[in-house]
């Protein structure tokens, strides 16, 4: 191909989910209301770990830097596509097209190693329970956040500075609701199997190998719960790890399936549908799950409510 057509496009257009008019409207609300209700449901999760002192144990400092990764992955992708949905030209410049897809990137391998961390919590908790404030210290914790946090911003960095150095050439509509690296991939004009081959590696580094230590400690955890003698026994245990469960299932299934063959894999409308529930639902089921089917949280929802009622009863008089 010659180099006159390898030209860098200044912008591009996000072809989103639907040309309709209504049906952007009708998208526009529905996402609105389901952004606004992951911000204030991961914030609140967050607020009430740091308010009540029941909660300042190794499994909710982890879970307040999944809800940090929640709201921050869905602040990355949700404004642009509400914006979209009511604007007549769909743009993205191509740097803050490149800042959506290293964010969007980092901010999802970091949650699934931090995933990860929390099964290994888990594992703690239930196999070595006399042990686990000594096993899961501050520093530990610490240590273990910052791993998190540091392989998935490299993970995204990279791929981030090796996707926007394919020319793209004269195509500059990313059939996609977001700038997502295979929808980005697919618009260069050079051959892209070395930079297909980088993903599928990068997703088995950083997908398949916390999913197998997730395993690893599940299988673990189920053994040792089946050791144990009595049915409260049991069922304290297994509620011990039944948010996490719940929410390992969802992620790592949905991102599984997205990623893993991008040559085989899902179609274009698959991918959109996917990022939709990765990027908004996720996070917004999150923090339902982990207050729903918590005890400590439910407890700790009750306490503050009963406070802020007191509250405004001593202000009423």
């Amino acid at each position: 191909m010659g180099t006159e057509n390898k030209t860098w496009v200044r912008e591009f257009i996000l072809l989103g989910l639907s040309s309709d008019w209504d049906t952007q409207v009708s998208l526009f609300v529905l996402f609105s209301i389901t952004y606004v209700v992951t911000v204030l449901g991961n914030v609140l999760i967050v607020l009430l770990i740091r308010l009540d002192s029941r909660l300042h144990t190794p499994m909710y400092f982890f879970l307040t830097n999944l809800s940090l990764v929640d709201v921050s992955y869905a602040t990355s992708i949700v404004p642009q596509m509400l914006v979209h949905f009511l604007a007549e030209h769909k743009v993205i410049p191509r740097v803050s097209c490149a800042a959506q897809l290293f964010f969007s990137l980092g901010l999802g391998g970091i949650e699934f190693v931090l995933l990860a961390v929390m099964a290994y919590d888990r594992y703690v908790a239930v196999c070595e329970p006399l042990r686990y404030s000594v096993i899961m210290h501050g520093g530990l914790c610490a240590r273990l956040a910052i791993t998190s946090w540091v392989s998935g911003s490299v993970n995204s960095l990279m791929h981030t500075a090796i996707t926007f150095q394919l020319p793209m050439c004269s195509n500059k509509c990313i059939d996609h609701i977001s700038c997502e690296i295979l929808a980005l991939v697919r618009l260069a004009c050079v051959d892209t199997s070395s930079n297909e081959i980088a993903i599928m590696v990068s997703s088995i580094v950083l997908l398949m190998s916390p999913f197998c230590l997730v395993l690893l400690s599940y299988v673990k955890i189920i053994s040792t719960i089946l050791k144990i003698r009595s049915t409260e026994g049991r069922k304290k245990a297994f509620h011990t790890c039944a948010s996490h469960l719940t929410v390992i299932v969802l992620c790592y299934g949905v991102t599984m399936f997205t990623y893993i063959q991008p040559r085989s894999g899902p179609s274009v409308l698959q991918e959109k549908l996917i990022s939709v529930f990765y990027a908004i639902l996720m996070p917004m089921l999150n923090p339902m799950i982990y207050s729903l089917r918590n005890k400590e949280v439910k407890g700790a929802w009750q306490k503050l409510l009963k406070q802020l009622s007191g509250l405004t009863s001593k202000l009423s008089i």
